[in-house]
Order: structure tokens, then sequence, then C-alpha cells
């Protein structure tokens, strides 16, 4: 098991504020796709925004719905790490890694606030 030290109270709020920050915009990009994809949705029953699939528009719309889908599912997958990265804080855990329970650096939350996983164990995961 690797070192253990507690961060700072300073340390941990600051961390505290940039999640909340992070999870606030992520909340609203989601929001935004939904209602956009609402508005695609409601706009694809008029003729016109119905382009055979074999053609160019048909492939390039297409590539369009998977690209934002993409998007979706990685906002939707970092919000989760950042509510979780929350709660850890609400729990005392903040900056332990969840494999080996070692210390993970501040330089590491730093780049990576939401992460749970200290350099050693994230790399093993790949």
């Amino acid at each position: 098991m690797a070192s253990r030290r507690k961060l700072a109270e300073s340390t941990l709020a600051r961390f505290k504020r940039l999640l909340e920050e992070k999870e606030r915009s992520l909340v609203s990009v989601i929001a935004d796709h939904e209602a956009e994809r609402s508005e695609v949705r409601m706009a694809e029953t008029a003729a016109e925004r119905r382009p055979d699939p074999d053609s160019a528009d048909g492939g390039s719309m297409a590539f369009e719905f998977e690209k934002e889908l993409s998007v979706d599912r990685n906002s939707r997958d970092l919000l989760g790490q950042v509510r979780s990265a929350l709660q850890a804080l609400e729990d005392g855990t903040y900056g332990e890694c969840r494999v080996c329970g070692g210390t993970i650096p501040v330089a590491r939350l730093r780049a990576l606030p939401q992460t749970s996983l200290c350099v050693k164990c994230a790399s093993r995961r790949r």
C-alpha cells in the first residue's frame, strides 16, 4: 500500500469548488444536447429533412448523429466521475486511490480532479 496523507482543508475546498463548477457545466452541456436532439427529431418529421440514407447527405447526418451520441455519452460518463469525486469529498476519501488505497498526488488531482485512481492503478486498467 502506498503512503497516505490527508489533503489540507483549503485544498479540499478548492477541489470541491472546481468539481461543483464542472458538474454545473456538464449538466448544462447534457441539457443542451437533449434540447438539440429534440429539435432535430421534430425537424426530421418534415420530408425535406429525410435524405436518402444511401446519399451523401444521409451518411453525413448519420455521422453527425453518432458523433453527438458519443459526445453525450462522454459527458454523462464524466458527470458520473465528477459526482463520485464530490461524494468522496463528502466521505473524506477524496484523493485516495480506490484500488490500492494510496494517495493520489495533488498534481494528478489538479489535472484530473475527478480521478479516483493513482497513476500506477490507472495505467494497469488500460
